[in-house]
């Protein structure tokens, strides 16, 4: 039987890379798509020796033209840190609005599934706890989070648009912090922020008094639920991530154990429109679903901090600021 043919936008990132492999795993024929903009190549270069992938180095803001029948895709392309977003800005207004664009029309062209790639930022500096999908967020569209949060707001629209206009079977995800292998430890996103401060023997920054909270959940527990509502006759958004919350200062005192170093913690102000709190209401993922993350905390770490420290010197001594 033939394989099923994938397109992955953002492949060479973080979860693009981790969903290649899923994706290989699981029988397919993986098209992988990414302009480099934030995406490494060695995230992906193991795969490269593999019949069922390929890779196209092109930025889907332009146009995407793939030849061949494609059954499915899945559109991770964006810069998902701060650092990123506020260091190019119109490209992630840009990837998030003409690239979906650009892609969901390549979907009705090639009547493919397609599964966008949301955010828990679409929810903003929430005042519903936990989130569920029903909120509608509060959102700041011209603070410095604008640029991702609506770019990320207007893709779902957009998403919805085409399914009920034009009947496209589409799926929207909206990701809560995930951590793991493969994660940049300059992205300033707060897990790899104070992994690497500790490998560097620096003070770790906690911004604001530390109270704000997030909800990390393992890589690998993402793509599989990823992989699920791919799989799903589902079209409305739902959460994924771990409900497992915890303090920014209490997850810096984890980081420090974990590490065993013996700096402290510094303060710096809180950025302007950084949530307070970040909890995912997963009740719509585990009824349609079936799904719930499965590796605790403790165990993710363990193994993402194994990743870190086997990183060569000079990726480790780029320094970032943490802002997420």
């Amino acid at each position: 039987m033939e394989s099923k043919r994938v397109l992955i936008t953002g492949a060479a990132g973080f979860l693009g890379s981790h969903l290649c492999d899923r994706f290989i795993a699981e029988g397919f024929d993986v098209v992988g798509m990414d302009n480099l903009i934030t995406g490494d190549l060695r995230n992906i270069e193991h795969l490269f020796k593999l019949k069922a992938f390929e890779f196209y180095h092109h930025d889907v803001s332009k146009f995407v033209h793939v030849p061949g029948r494609i059954d499915y895709i899945l559109h991770f392309a964006s810069p998902a840190s701060p650092i990123d977003y506020l260091k190019i800005p119109i490209q992630t207004l840009k990837v998030g609005s003409l690239g979906t664009h650009n892609l969901l029309g390549f979907a009705k062209s090639k009547k493919a599934r397609i599964l966008v790639a949301s955010t828990s930022e679409v929810y903003g500096d929430p005042t519903v706890h936990p989130q569920t999908e029903d909120y509608w967020g509060n959102v700041n569209p011209i603070g410095p989070r604008g640029v991702y949060d609506e770019a990320k707001r207007f893709q779902e629209a957009i998403t919805m648009a085409y399914h009920t206009y034009h009947g496209l079977e589409t799926r929207i995800v909206r990701i809560f912090n995930t951590y793991g292998p493969r994660m940049r430890l300059n992205d300033g996103r707060v897990l790899p922020a104070f992994i690497g401060q500790a490998l560097r023997g620096e003070d770790l920054t906690v911004f604001g008094d530390g109270s704000q909270t997030r909800s990390f959940c393992y890589v690998d527990d993402l793509v599989e639920g990823i992989f699920r509502l791919l799989n799903s006759d589902y079209h409305l958004p739902v959460n994924l991530g771990n409900p497992d919350e915890i303090s920014i200062r209490d997850f810096a005192e984890e980081i420090i154990r974990l590490t065993g170093t013996d700096r402290k913690l510094i303060t710096k102000p809180l950025p302007q429109d950084d949530p307070k709190q970040r909890q995912p209401d997963i009740s719509r993922a585990k009824a349609i679903l079936g799904w719930e993350p499965r590796i605790s905390r403790s165990e993710g770490l363990e193994r993402t901090y194994a990743y870190f420290k086997n990183l060569p010197p000079e990726e480790l001594n780029r320094t970032a600021h943490r802002f997420a």
